[in-house]
């Protein structure tokens, strides 16, 4: 399960990652002080705790510290492990773009696993879909079924139509080399987390549209949904300051959009809460902390989900905060959010 690869996680950031990575992920407003710690759900403060007292002046994700984000995001990645086997593979992109790298996971020739199309997360603009393998396998095991991750393009030097295509490039791709793969092509789920959410949900919205490839669920842990979060609305604190805060989020979407967010000028295509009609997508699994920047636009996801007819499980977690369940992996509240996750995949594979 995705906890138990991250069992000391908050240690080896302690540990390995030093203060450059950690710059890269907690607030400025958090470093001053301690203002959001009562809210914090109590197995959650210690990691949270350690962390403060690692941070005192960070700077903000910028076009200037980009570089040393991704440098950071990278320290993250754990080394896969033995089993089950992985392969990376070039896949053909979209027409007028290039191949596509993806990853794929427990893949076996004559099975008929059901399958994941995985987007990794890092705001749009780090991360890469080989930081989460050991987690994947793991989850692999678990519900006997095949990953393919994504390394889809990052802003801002590719957009938000590049990196998409290269996301539903991967999924048509799944899909048409089922059999091949070992997969049932009728089994596919998409999952992602933080801004890869929002690539898996614009993925079910794609896929919806299209109507080649159709989907058993879509499994969105504290997905990036909404550029309007930050810009025409910003929730309170301590909500969105901890570890991923509305500066942040407003640099994000701009690079992802290639221009400023929350204007009546964002294309709807890019942005899973813009789109007016969510009736027929597959469902829906969402689940995001109390104290995530995202809690608001999930929680309306959610609803207009509801709303429009699909079947949507929402978890919000009390006193959590953007990653917990990494960071704070050994927890029972952490441990509990990664079961509910893998319990709604196991009941869609079914």
């Amino acid at each position: 399960m995705h906890c138990a690869t991250r069992r000391d996680l908050h240690r080896f950031m302690l540990s390995a990652l030093g203060t450059c990575a950690l710059e890269s992920l907690w607030s400025p407003a958090c470093a001053a002080g301690n203002e959001s710690f009562p809210f914090v759900h109590p197995e959650l403060r210690p990691v949270a705790e350690q962390l403060m007292k690692l941070v005192s002046t960070m700077p903000e994700l910028s076009a200037e510290t980009l570089t040393r984000t991704r440098q950071a995001m990278g320290g993250w990645t754990q080394p896969p492990i033995a089993a089950p086997a992985w392969a990376q593979r070039l896949v053909p992109g979209l027409d007028g773009n290039p191949p596509v790298n993806v990853y794929v996971i427990n893949s076996t020739s004559g099975a008929k696993r059901p399958a994941i199309l995985h987007t990794h997360g890092g705001g749009f603009v780090s991360g890469s879909a080989k930081d989460m393998l050991a987690d994947l396998q793991r989850l692999a095991l678990e519900l006997d079924c095949t990953i393919v991750t994504v390394d889809y393009r990052l802003a801002p030097e590719t957009r938000y139509l590049g990196s998409t295509s290269d996301t539903y490039a991967a999924l048509a791709w799944l899909h048409d080399e089922a059999s091949t793969l070992g997969v049932d092509a009728t089994r596919i789920a998409v999952m992602g987390e933080s801004a890869g959410g929002g690539h898996a949900a614009l993925l079910a919205l794609k896929a919806r549209d299209v109507g080649k490839v159709p989907l058993v669920a879509q499994i969105l842990v504290y997905p990036m949904l909404d550029d309007r979060t930050g810009t025409v609305s910003t929730p309170p604190a301590p909500i969105g300051t901890i570890v991923w805060n509305a500066a942040k989020n407003r640099f994000g979407w701009r690079s992802f959009l290639g221009q400023a967010p929350g204007s009546a000028q964002v294309p709807v295509e890019a942005v899973p809460a813009r789109y007016k009609d969510l009736a027929g997508l597959p469902p829906t699994f969402i689940g995001v902390g109390s104290i995530d920047l995202f809690v608001d636009e999930d929680m309306t996801y959610a609803r207009r989900l509801i709303d429009a007819g699909v079947a949507t499980q929402l978890e919000v977690v009390p006193g959590a905060f953007h990653g917990f369940d990494g960071i704070g992996a050994t927890t029972k509240v952490a441990r509990d959010f990664t079961a509910a996750k893998v319990n709604a995949l196991r009941r869609a594979f079914a």
